[in-house]
């Protein structure tokens, strides 16, 4: 046999092709998979001439690399037809890989058609020197051949497959499945190559009249690295620009959803919903169908904002909006139409559905929340409008829902109410009395009227109450009872409470200098102005403003007020006590009268509501209480202060049973400061009693007290 060698440089070029070409498939076969239609069948036709041109390259580099003692040289009919068995693999390889799934018999199947055509290649390859006589052929290592043909062939699918849908670290990967890939390739070509015998004596028949050994390596490796390159740049640039499409595709859903839909809950947002209202209006008039609008607002949440902070807030809300979410039925539409209102479109149904679904809102909502460890805790009034009977118009509907809802709260809140017509004049004058309450501050509008309070039985006085009231350009003096519990819904009620404090301190330093040195202003404080962050601050600096000392100043609240949320209750008030301002209890006896906060609380005075005082009459239950709150305020050291006297028989009774101080219509009602100071100049003997106006005045001089938060 004929001595053989091969070309160290050659061999190490045609491994270099091998790995290219594998690159190169890997990349093909990504394009052809996520291209569609005419792209995708001119991905596959390009795919299969680079990586045939790449494959049968790599062969017949290491054809030239092979040496014999005679002249070699290649017939070029054969030499196509090897080329186009090496394209027809790459082409039935690449159209497999792209399939949807690659079961095992298909894998199998792919790696023995592939590995035939790719043996075929090399073999029809090795005809083309047109040896005499012909090349021998050792059996076991030309089985082996095929059989790493096909195993590799096996092996480059599977890989391909894996790898063609890309992914974060899918480059990374097909540089490594290449190596791999081109070593199978390359060991497949070089053992077939070991697999053949020439018997001395050969002769090359296309020597002569063939192509040139020489002239062909060059043309291989320039032809072949041209194209790979080509191949490899246009499929980067394609997949960028497919990435970067993609992006702008998502880039445009982001901006569409953030346009349409509320960035904090990810419910539709007011734009969104308008325009299902206006759908659901025009399929209702269509089909002659009714559906309901619910409005929802959440009840107490400024509270929350102002004790925990935003973003305690926006967790709540978040979790309010899964809460409705999980509530509402698969064809309804919630949104979020800013701050802490939502709403909901209800489908055709009955006014029924639309009620049972608003009790199942209200229940879920009111339900318990832990933010950051902390239990939270809201509750929902909602307002329902009927289509077409509630309104005709997208705009009607919105605002008889809203009315519907501002009359829940009124109605006590965590409820919810059908829209009626009468609904509409009270909402709409409530909004305006908002507006007016907003600038009422800026305009100086509101004033403090005080009622003394007196040592019993008759006197002297020895402090007075603050209370507010609104002299409204339009309707006069206004009690608080007409504009504070508005105040408090909108939050408005931590501004006006900051000035109530300030004048009461600004006058208490004034009737001082009058001579008034032992007398105390009480100042009635809401739940809101209780939970709010900044109430320490606002009582510091309003003392400090004015050089008053502490202790003139007292602050009252309910007990609903103190046991609303009893710790952070207690925390605020021990803090204000350090200040050295007075606490009092007021209404007590008509709340929680929970002995375990009453005793914990920094509190030194109890005021008795004026519920009891009111019936009293020598002998009732409603002396025996007074007696008891008496005994217990004496116990823990306090003392016991008597709202609501209007009449001699309670003066001289309330007396009796202990109370320290009385105050009422019938030692002095509210008045403007001037007039109290004018009337203190009078001599005692003249007034033996400060105002003391028939039983049928006005009562709406005094302060407000069925609702415990109408007093700031």
């Amino acid at each position: 046999m004929l001595p053989s060698s091969h070309d160290d440089l050659l061999v190490v070029a045609s491994l270099v092709v091998a790995i290219l070409a594998s690159f190169t498939a890997l990349n093909m076969a990504s394009r052809v998979a996520s291209s569609k239609g005419r792209a995708a069948r001119l991905w596959l036709l390009g795919g299969s001439i680079a990586m045939g041109l790449g494959i049968w390259s790599m062969h017949f580099i290491g054809m030239l690399a092979f040496s014999l003692p005679i002249e070699l040289g290649y017939d070029l009919g054969l030499t196509a037809v090897s080329l186009l068995a090496a394209i027809a693999s790459s082409a039935f390889a690449l159209w497999l890989v792209c399939r949807r799934t690659l079961p095992v018999p298909r894998l199998v199947l792919g790696a023995l058609l592939m590995g035939a055509g790719i043996a075929t290649m090399h073999y029809l390859g090795m005809e083309a020197m047109l040896m005499s006589p012909g090349i021998v052929y050792v059996p076991a290592f030309f089985v082996l051949s095929v059989v790493i043909a096909v195993l590799a062939s096996g092996a480059a699918l599977w890989i391909a497959f894996r790898l063609r849908s890309g992914g974060r670290h899918a480059r990374h990967a097909r540089v490594g499945a290449s190596l791999v890939m081109g070593c199978a390739i390359v060991g497949m070509h070089y053992t077939g190559m070991a697999a053949a015998r020439f018997p001395e004596g050969s002769i090359c028949g296309a020597a002569n009249s063939g192509i040139d050994a020489n002239w062909l390596a060059v043309l291989v490796i320039v032809v072949t690295l041209a194209v790979i390159a080509i191949a490899l740049v246009v499929s980067m640039l394609d997949a960028r620009t497919a990435r970067l499409a993609s992006s702008l595709d998502q880039a445009n859903s982001d901006l569409l959803r953030l346009a349409l839909h509320d960035n904090l809950t990810g419910l539709p947002n007011r734009v969104l919903f308008e325009d299902r209202l206006e759908q659901a209006i025009h399929k209702s008039q269509r089909d002659a169908t009714c559906f309901a609008v619910l409005f929802m607002d959440l009840d107490g949440f400024k509270a929350v904002n102002d004790v925990y902070g935003h973003h305690a807030g926006d967790e709540l809300l978040a979790g309010v909006a899964q809460r409705i979410l999980r509530t509402k039925r698969g064809g309804d539409t919630a949104a979020r139409l800013g701050g802490d209102e939502f709403v909901l479109l209800l489908g055709a149904g009955e006014p029924e559905d639309a009620a049972a679904l608003a009790q199942r809102l209200v229940d879920e909502i009111v339900a318990p929340y832990t933010i950051r460890g902390a239990p939270l805790t809201v509750s929902a009034s909602i307002g329902i409008a009927v289509h077409p009977s509630d309104g005709a118009t997208a705009h009607q509907l919105m605002v008889n829902a809203d009315a519907a809802m501002y009359h829940a709260k009124e109605q006590g809140r965590n409820g919810y109410c059908f829209f009626e017509s009468a609904m509409n004049t009270t909402a709409h004058q409530q909004r305006q009395l908002h507006q007016e309450l907003m600038r009422a501050l800026e305009r100086k509008e509101f004033r403090l009227h005080y009622q003394p309070k007196f040592i019993a039985p008759s006197g002297p006085v020895t402090g007075v109450e603050a209370l507010l009231r609104w002299e409204h350009p339009g309707q006069g003096l206004l009690p608080p009872d007409r504009f504070l519990p508005l105040a408090e819904r909108t939050g408005l009620i931590v501004p006006i409470g900051a000035w109530v404090i300030d004048e009461a301190c600004r006058q208490m330093r004034s009737w001082q200098e009058q001579g008034h040195g032992d007398w105390t202003v009480a100042v009635n404080l809401s739940t809101v102005q209780l939970s709010h962050s900044g109430l320490v601050d606002s009582v510091r600096d309003a003392l400090t403003r004015h050089a008053l000392d502490a202790r003139h100043l007292t602050l009252e609240i309910t007990e609903s007020t103190a046991m609303r949320d009893a710790e952070a209750s207690l925390a605020i008030l021990e803090q204000l006590a350090q200040l050295g301002v007075n606490i009092s209890i007021d209404d007590f006896g008509t709340g929680y009268s929970s002995l375990l906060y009453l005793k914990r609380l920094p509190a030194n005075e109890l005021k008795i509501d004026r519920g009891f005082v009111t019936e009293l009459a020598q002998g009732n239950d409603d002396a025996a209480i007074i007696s008891a709150i008496i005994a217990l305020g004496k116990t823990l050291d306090m003392k016991i202060v008597a709202e609501g006297v209007e009449s001699r028989e309670q003066q001289e009774l309330l007396t009796r049973l202990g109370c320290n101080t009385l105050q009422g219509y019938l030692l002095g009602r509210p008045m403007a400061p001037e007039r109290l100071t004018q009337i203190l100049a009078v001599p005692v003997s003249a007034a033996p009693r400060i105002s003391p106006a028939p039983r049928s005045s006005d009562r709406s001089w005094l302060p407000a007290r069925p609702v415990a938060p109408s007093r700031p």
